[in-house]
């Protein structure tokens, strides 16, 4: 079995293919995320741009698509929540992380994207980065042990 790149569990010809083909349509938002996640994997730049609703096709840079497709090893798709994009709305989210390599770093590419339905097809409309959240330190106190680790008090230590 020849599995997905979508990271699904199920085979390609299961999974993204008939989408990616036009076999059938996706039926859900999600569906659609993970075979333009796919269409990446595959370099189907096509399906990624006739997927893209056409009222957001403007400025669709196919040939930067197509470089970035084909210069990169992807890893791993990672579906973080779905919002709504069932088979009964006309709306929906995905926030997602599409892990790669490029050029021999690993990188992530971490969106909320936006999809609508039109006369029974998803397409994507829009996509918005996330950015990391700010990590949060406890305050020390001047009396708690240094956080170096040297056994001080951190006001005798790094804290003077």
């Amino acid at each position: 079995m020849n599995s997905c790149p979508c990271g699904s569990g199920k085979s390609y010809s299961d999974c993204c293919e008939p989408v990616i083909t036009g076999e059938r349509p996706a039926e859900t938002a999600e569906q659609l995320m993970r075979a333009r996640y796919s269409a990446y994997v595959g370099v189907k730049t096509e399906f990624i741009f006739n997927s893209t609703h056409p009222d957001h096709r403007k400025g669709y840079d196919h040939e930067g698509t197509r470089e970035w497709a084909e210069n990169s090893e992807w890893l791993r798709l990672e579906i973080v929540e779905t919002r709504q994009g069932g088979m009964d709305d006309d709306t929906g989210e995905v926030e997602f992380i599409a892990s790669f390599r490029e050029k021999g770093l690993s990188r992530s590419h971490h969106e909320c994207a936006q999809f609508t339905r039109d006369k029974g097809c998803w397409f994507f409309t829009d996509g918005k980065l996330v950015k990391p959240r700010p990590v949060s330190v406890a305050k020390i106190g001047r009396n708690d042990p240094c956080i170096c680790g040297s056994g001080l008090k951190y006001k005798k230590c790094c804290g003077k």
